[in-house]
């Protein structure tokens, strides 16, 4: 098992998340190594929960299923649950994500490419189309009358 942990500065806002519906899915996007041979495979992968790809000799069906090109083991990824909200905390603490269940591969780096979705910390306000690829977002909370932001984002995939 593989974990994708945030830890992040957030100002004014909680329950970060990826936008993640089965009508419109999240794409988590990873570097992936084997686990055999250790290569690393050269582009970024997509993941999404909403799909199921079959594993070869009917061993049943994974979110994500890649051959790797060096040792030729096909290798396997399944995330285990929906994602769970990142909670303001002061002063930030690591929180999990996303939990993967990992055969023959791992994956080592994560680009939060796509749109995430947070909540006012005091005002509800709901905050979508959150865009933290450039690793910040500065907003403001009209109901609650001042500047809101997500800073100093750190991802790190932890063995669970």
């Amino acid at each position: 098992m593989l974990s994708l942990t945030l830890t992040a500065e957030l100002q004014g806002v909680t329950d970060l998340r990826p936008d993640d519906t089965e009508e419109d899915p999240y794409y988590y996007t990873f570097k992936v190594q084997c686990t055999s041979c250790r290569e690393t495979h050269a582009n970024w992968v997509n993941v999404s929960r909403f799909e199921s790809n079959e594993l070869s000799g009917s061993r049943g069906e994974a979110n994500f299923v890649w051959k790797c090109r060096n040792c030729k083991r096909e290798a396997s990824a399944t995330i285990k649950a929906a994602p769970a909200s990142y909670q303001y905390n002061s002063p930030p603490t690591r929180q999990k994500v996303i939990e993967f269940d990992c055969r023959g591969l791992e994956f080592t780096d994560f680009k939060p490419d796509g749109e995430w979705v947070a909540q006012g910390l005091d005002s509800g306000t709901k905050f979508a189309g959150i865009d933290l690829s450039e690793g910040e977002w500065f907003d403001y909370d009209e109901k609650a009358g001042e500047e809101v932001s997500i800073q100093e984002l750190k991802w790190e995939i932890r063995r669970a």
